[in-house]
């Protein structure tokens, strides 16, 4: 049933940030299913409550299975624990803490106070992992770094660093869209902006709470404002992170709807910090090369995702995925952990999670 809990949390992805995404199956003494509940953040009742409210007085010496501790404090709704214990649940299985300071231990200590069996551990991986853009918000204090990139086999994104390419089939199409579709901001470089004029946007059709939040770094301001990006800046939020000082460019972004954050666009902890600011839990970096190397020589990378078509590009002026001033030792190379490999299409989709150094 804790699986199922997880299941049911998972249905919120998109729909949930800043909050996290949870689940809750209640099962009756006799082992039957008599409440289910996911949590929406817009529908403001959590996930335990909207699965107690279906039970009824079938929870009377039953079970809950949440897929993440329950809150024992006043927020957006009396505590969840509260609930529990007054529908007279005889035991929660429960795989982890809740990071939020407010929540963590809490929550568990409230209901064995008031006699309730609390059972944790069980999927804790899982649990983890599917709320691993929650997890980092509150343990690192800045969103949830997820980069991306798509690259030939010989690790190159492009044909040169002035030509658009499009490497990855439809199949990997597709799953790009459902990686925006998870995260709140989409970041890409002043150069990717300006050479692939993205939209950048979330097309996998599936709902969310607000729309993706488009983020460039561009100190030189070299995003035009005939680009898709500024053209539809109005409709979708879009921010120019710049220190520049071309105040004749920056009316006309102003003017088109963009956002100036006059801040160094080089200080990536600045510009998570901003993001953090805006509750924005996650953010998907697309690259380019600079990019990709930048936050990753400052550590500021969670997860990252390698989509690899079956290509060689060669040649001394392809850029590759990774630039910056690289590892310089192997003591210091970015290793990954947790490997997941995914064929998709003719393409692969390599995803890990990084080791920086054995410190790490």
């Amino acid at each position: 049933m804790t699986r199922r809990a997880l299941e049911l949390a998972a249905r919120g992805v998109g729909q949930v940030s800043p909050s996290p995404l949870v689940g809750c199956v209640i099962v009756d003494k006799d082992g039957e299913t008599v409440g289910e509940g996911v949590y929406i953040y817009e529908n403001v009742t959590h996930a335990e409550v909207l699965a107690l409210q279906q039970a009824k007085e079938k929870a009377r010496g039953g079970t809950a299975y949440v897929s993440l501790e329950p809150h024992a404090h006043f927020g957006r709704t009396r505590p969840c624990t509260e609930a529990l214990i007054n529908a007279g649940i005889r035991r929660v299985v429960c795989p982890i803490e809740d990071p939020n300071p407010l929540v963590s231990g809490k929550g568990f200590r409230v209901l064995r106070e008031s006699g309730v069996e609390v059972v944790t551990g069980i999927l804790k991986e899982e649990a983890a992992r599917l709320n691993e853009k929650f997890c980092v918000w509150h343990q690192k204090g800045r969103p949830f770094v997820h980069l991306k990139l798509a690259m030939s086999l010989d690790g190159r994104i492009s044909l040169n660093s002035s030509v658009s390419t499009r490497l990855s089939g439809p199949e990997s199409s597709k799953r790009v869209q459902e990686l925006r579709h998870e995260h709140d901001a989409i970041l890409v470089g002043g150069n990717t902006a300006r050479v692939d004029n993205p939209s950048l946007t979330d097309r996998s059709g599936k709902k969310r709470r607000r729309k993706l939040v488009r983020v460039i770094l561009d100190n030189r301001l070299q995003i035009l404002p005939e680009s898709t990006l500024v053209q539809t800046a109005k409709e979708t939020p879009t921010l120019v992170f710049s220190n520049s000082e071309n105040g004749e460019k920056i009316e006309k972004l102003l003017a088109a709807g963009v956002e100036i954050v006059r801040v160094d666009a080089r200080d990536l902890k600045l510009v998570l910090d901003e993001l953090k600011r805006r509750e924005l839990q996650s953010v998907l970096v697309e690259g380019g090369s600079s990019v990709a190397g930048a936050f990753c020589e400052a550590r500021l990378v969670d997860k990252l995702t390698f989509i690899v078509a079956p290509l060689i590009l060669g040649g001394g002026t392809a850029p590759v995925a990774i630039g910056g001033a690289g590892a310089g030792t192997f003591e210091n190379a970015m290793r990954l952990k947790d490997l997941e490999i995914i064929k998709r299409g003719g393409d692969f989709e390599i995803t890990g999670y990084p080791i920086f150094n054995q410190q790490d």
